[in-house]
């Protein structure tokens, strides 16, 4: 991998306390990455143009990571459309316009495997984008996120940037959100396997049969691909994503496993010992989704972190959230 930072290159990470953002913090100071630019809400708001605009302006980040984005569960979406939708078009549109001002040519931009069709083959490959109806409870969020791809995609033909989009599986991590109210699958089974073992429960009742499928991919296994796709040098970018496409990438390890399977994984992981049962009057959402990820792998990148290791190290985080 060519392109390496320097110590001292300014790298502003936008969203640097969600779990994306946070992770990729890690990754890039491990790489001894001193200059991190980081801005809290309060400090910066990423929906007005000329703050963000000013931020550029002053600051002259090399290299940005727009992990920024109003992200919410299918309530959320559903009662909010309106801000999923202007929330995330204002955030992408202002940084990426204001970085390509600013000079910035490396942006990578942080998307959704929502942004594929809702019935697509599996698995799912990068040409599948706008090839058929979007999940109709995230649109607005989806097609924000479209929206997104497609400015970088404009801006590396008109103004030759190189902007790229990863589009990642489903994420579990270091801090994570564990409220069983708008939490993901992994951490709220963590919450929930390990109330019942502190409770003593003989059994514990899950939502739906367990038998939709699912990947999952340690968020600093993320973290470490995208620092690995946004210091590629020119040639392999093209390689990767010619012009005549949009310039994403699927990042997920290329497995799945049934919910089943994955409630008896955190069941040993976090040593609750009585017995799943599971409630079929309950919602079970799509059957399968799970990633192609042939292009990342062609140029060498999979993940390290075991999902059983990488659970463990979530159950960690957790039971530090809790005290």
């Amino acid at each position: 991998m060519s392109n390496q930072f320097h110590s001292n290159t300014p790298i502003y990470i936008a969203g640097h306390r969600g779990l994306v953002g946070s992770a990729l913090v890690r990754a890039l100071q491990q790489q001894g990455c001193k200059n991190l630019l980081m801005r809290t809400h309060r400090e910066l708001d990423l929906t007005d143009a000329h703050a963000v605009f000013h931020f550029f302006e002053t600051e002259q980040p090399e290299v940005v990571f727009l992990a920024a984005a109003k992200v919410g569960g299918i309530q959320a979406n559903n009662t909010y459309p309106a801000d999923f939708i202007y929330q995330n078009l204002a955030i992408q549109t202002n940084v990426i316009h204001a970085a390509y001002q600013a000079g910035v040519k490396r942006l990578l931009f942080l998307g959704s495997s929502c942004i594929y069709p809702r019935a697509c083959p599996q698995p799912i490959k990068e040409e599948y984008l706008l090839t058929g109806e979007l999940e109709s409870t995230n649109r607005p969020y989806a097609v924000a996120k479209i929206a997104g791809i497609e400015m970088c995609w404009a801006y590396n033909r008109q103004y030759d940037t190189q902007y790229v989009a990863v589009m990642p599986t489903n994420l579990y991590g270091p801090n994570d959100n564990y409220d069983l109210q708008n939490s993901h699958v992994l951490p709220a089974l963590i919450r929930k396997l390990h109330t019942a073992k502190e409770q003593n429960k003989k059994r514990v009742e899950l939502w739906g049969t367990g038998t939709p499928k699912r990947e999952f991919l340690s968020v600093d296994d993320l973290a470490e691909a995208c620092l690995f796709l946004i210091q590629l040098s020119k040639e392999q970018s093209a390689i990767l994503m010619p012009e005549d496409r949009p310039p994403i990438v699927n990042i997920g390890c290329g497995e799945d496993l049934t919910i089943q399977e994955l409630a008896v994984l955190i069941a040993k992981v976090v040593g609750y010992q009585g017995e799943i049962v599971w409630d079929p009057s309950k919602p079970d959402g799509t059957p399968r989704k799970l990633l192609d990820v042939s292009r990342i792998r062609s140029l060498g990148w999979q993940p390290k972190i075991s999902l059983e290791q990488g659970i463990r190290l979530t159950y960690q985080d957790f039971l530090l959230t809790k005290r």
